[in-house]
């Protein structure tokens, strides 16, 4: 491994090393490798590295690679895992990059560890001693999942920079705005007895039925009144999207469990969409107690928005000619912007993402090199 290092053979280096990112701990793969392969090729570049051990994780670390000193420049952030795959549905190697017909094939080569290779491949293109302010690079763990590594990061960091690009595949349009996730779960306890006499037993299907009623109330209420115009779908939604009860027809059901999720705007804080869901469904928990539960199935993601007052967003949106967007997905820049102003923007189009033969268009190659350098060199030197 040496700095002089063609762009293709970083990329093919990363792809090659899996970083599996999953809740089932027998497909959870250590990022260790990855990290420091990153840190070895960032550090024949004169910058400094640190290889942080992301607490609670399942071996898993944050990579922090800082070139100069002082206070403000340029943060550079991604995540260094993958999803899954589905070994069936895989033309291609997922773990080998593979050209063919302008793509380059594989796990990772959109979203997004194939970023980082972007990244060393703009770094070669500048003169390093030339920057006034630090350059810092920022690899995660577990995006995938439960976004441990950016939010231990978040948390415990102590640089400020001016501001940071997340590589996320965007197509390269700058997005400066997304929805959060808030994902659920509502559990009645019923109780079982025999069909043909109702009265021995509590249906948790029936009790379910009110609190489907009592969300959709809510769903409205989101409808009604939270709006930014900035997203297509203006509003907070709510969707329904697993549910189950019962397991014989002769039996009323003793257990229904209803599975949803909430994607709230910027503006409506994590803590506030949960209360109101609890808000709603206080007139049954006073009526059947404990047989109703409600537990979160993972960490709430909070809303984004970048100011487009922001310096970046003004910067990006003059280098690339349009204006900057907002998206429904999420990404780890909630927790990235507790550090400084944040915009997600990479190569490769997010219609790639956890696809079966995921790929990166050669076109983005030029470009990207194109952006980053000019980024670095505006706000670092």
């Amino acid at each position: 491994m040496k700095t002089n290092l063609s762009f293709v053979d970083r990329y093919r280096q990363l792809i090659q090393i899996p970083t599996i990112s999953s809740l089932d701990e027998k497909y959870d793969i250590s990022n260790k490798a990855l990290i420091e392969l990153l840190a070895y090729w960032l550090s024949d570049f004169g910058f400094k590295t640190e290889i942080i051990a992301v607490e609670g994780s399942r071996k898993k670390y944050n990579l922090l690679a800082t070139y100069g000193e002082g206070e403000g420049g340029l943060l550079l952030a991604g995540h260094s895992d993958t999803v899954p795959y589905d070994e069936g549905r895989w033309n291609f190697n997922p773990f080998q990059l593979t050209e063919k017909d302008g793509k380059f094939y594989g796990l990772g080569t959109a979203d997004m560890k194939g970023f980082f290779a972007f990244v060393v491949d703009a770094i070669s293109q500048i003169d390093l001693k030339q920057l006034k302010k630090p350059l810092r690079i920022l690899a995660t763990a577990d995006e995938e999942t439960t976004m441990l590594g950016a939010r231990t990061f978040s948390q415990h960091a102590h640089i400020r920079p001016d501001c940071a690009i997340i590589g996320e595949p965007t197509s390269l349009k700058p997005i400066r705005a997304h929805k959060g996730h808030i994902a659920q779960a509502v559990q009645v306890i019923g109780k079982s007895g025999h069909s043909s006499d109702p009265a021995n037993g509590i249906n948790a299907i029936e009790i379910m039925h009110d609190v489907t009623g009592k969300l959709l109330n809510l769903r409205r209420d989101f409808q009604a009144k939270y709006h930014n115009p900035l997203f297509r779908v203006s509003h907070p939604t709510m969707n329904f999207g697993n549910i189950h009860g019962g397991d014989a027809l002769n039996r009323i059901c003793a257990c229904c469990e209803l599975q949803l999720e909430i994607r709230p705007l910027p503006s409506l804080a994590i803590q506030d969409a949960e209360a109101l869901l609890r808000e709603h469904l206080a007139p049954l928990i006073e009526q059947w107690g404990e047989r109703i539960q409600i537990r979160a199935l993972h960490a709430g993601i909070p809303g984004y928005e970048c100011e487009h007052s922001a310096q970046i967003v003004q910067v990006v949106e003059k280098l690339l000619g349009e204006k900057c967007d907002a998206v429904n997905y999420c990404t780890e820049a909630p927790f990235i912007q507790q550090l400084c102003p944040t915009l997600v923007l990479g190569p490769g189009s997010i219609e790639q993402a956890h696809q079966p033969d995921e790929y990166l268009e050669a076109k983005f190659i030029e470009p990207t090199r194109e952006l980053l350098t000019k980024l670095i060199r505006h706000f670092c030197e």
